[in-house]
């Protein structure tokens, strides 16, 4: 069956990390995403590093896996002329550089609006297209930062996390269902939209009861892997190096169950009998349950207090993930080809779809300049001589 998204067509100007997570995403559900890049200018992404046990462009793996990509020189006149040509053609047209440099090229909102009046333009940037702080650049650090969520997420005594892949991630997700619910305004109304999205306000939203704390009086603070009512509720350490297990209570009967298992006096104190006791004597609660666990291998520990009712599971590492049977017979963790014909374990979409649709990855990451044929060829309906003509030109570079 066709996918949810088939049929929009999304020209992709994102950089980097949070714009093309969102159009990762939208890929994934079908959507055909032509990413514009240039040899001069290559997303820094595509860059090899040593991450992942692996020398390549690792990151750029996790957001450019089913798109596919030509190469467009945005610093010649003819090449922004191409790319409206690609927009002319496109549903959407996303990008996320610092605000007022799709302008200075031609290719602002008001510009793409002249060759596709009905454009959903999608602009991803630190803090949004207006306002007085529009002006600055970002990466994810500083949205978490500047958002308020690494002051909110750490120890009480260390200093605020920083945010990375987590915070350009849910920056995407959020621009992906700003961008799907502008089209589906476009299908019923006919009418493009410009969707701004500000990375910081993103991390802002996600402050929740905090920012009602705040506003009541109240000073949030750092609390770590404590919760305000469930005690105990941590990591804590399982037998073997650097092997650890979440654990959580949630009420009674399970605090009762916990006690039967470990069999510990200390779990007999009548001053952990209540919920509110345990949570004012939970230190004393975490040292006897590390004392525990740090006995037990983490996934039969867990597996032992999950038959028990509790809420447990190992911290599992990426190579326990990648290698799970349970997420790979859902497709959440798939297979895909590289350019140069290895296989690699790839992330697949989280969804599932009752109708059936075969939404995910099906395609390694394109290779610069990779699908051109395609794109310039059938697509746009350039001649060979008109393509070896901006070739030469180095507008396709």
């Amino acid at each position: 069956m066709a996918k949810p998204l088939t049929g929009i067509r999304i020209a992709d100007f994102t950089v980097h990390n949070a714009g093309p997570f969102c159009t990762h995403l939208l890929s994934q559900l079908g959507a055909q995403v032509i990413k514009i890049e240039s040899a001069m200018r290559p997303d820094a992404f595509r860059k090899p590093h040593p991450v992942y046990g692996r020398m390549g462009p690792a990151t750029f793996d996790q957001v450019a896996s089913t798109k596919l990509s030509v190469r467009i020189n945005l610093k010649k006149a003819e090449g922004v002329a191409l790319a409206k040509r690609l927009v002319a053609v496109a549903d959407v047209a996303a990008e996320s550089f610092r605000p007022g440099v799709m302008d200075r090229l031609g290719l602002g909102y008001a510009a793409l609006r002249e060759v596709k009046p009905d454009i959903v333009m999608l602009a991803v940037s630190s803090s949004g297209q207006t306002g007085p702080d529009s002006h600055f650049a970002g990466y994810a650090p500083l949205f978490g930062a500047w958002g308020g969520l690494g002051e909110l997420t750490g120890y009480p005594d260390g200093p605020p996390v920083e945010m990375r892949h987590v915070m350009d991630h849910t920056v995407g997700m959020n621009s992906a269902v700003a961008v799907m619910a502008a089209l589906h305004r476009r299908r019923a109304t006919g009418q493009g939209a410009l969707v701004d999205v500000s990375a910081r306000e993103v991390a802002s939203s996600l402050l929740g009861e905090a920012l009602l704390l705040a506003a009541a009086g109240a000073t949030p603070h750092r609390i770590g892997n404590d919760h305000p009512r469930m005690a105990p509720h941590g990591v804590y350490p399982a037998l073997g190096e650097d092997r650890w297990i979440a654990i959580a209570i949630a009420n009674d009967v399970e605090w009762q169950a916990l006690g039967q298992m470990i069999a510990d006096p200390a779990f007999a104190d009548p001053r952990f009998a209540t919920e509110g006791g345990r949570h004012a004597h939970r230190a004393e609660i975490d040292k006897a349950l590390a004392a525990w666990t740090a006995t037990i291998e983490a996934n039969a520990a867990a597996e032992r207090l999950q038959a028990a009712g509790i809420a447990a599971h190992a911290s599992w590492t990426t190579p326990e993930i990648a290698g799970d049977p349970h997420l790979r017979a859902r497709g959440a963790i798939t297979t895909v080809q590289e350019p140069d014909g290895k296989l690699r374990a790839a992330v697949g979409v989280p969804m599932r779809l009752s109708k059936g649709e075969d939404i995910g990855i099906h395609r390694g990451t394109p290779a610069l300049g990779e699908d051109e044929d395609y794109v310039y060829g059938e697509l746009l309906g350039l001649t060979r001589g008109e393509r070896q003509a901006l070739e030469d030109g180095e507008v396709i570079y």
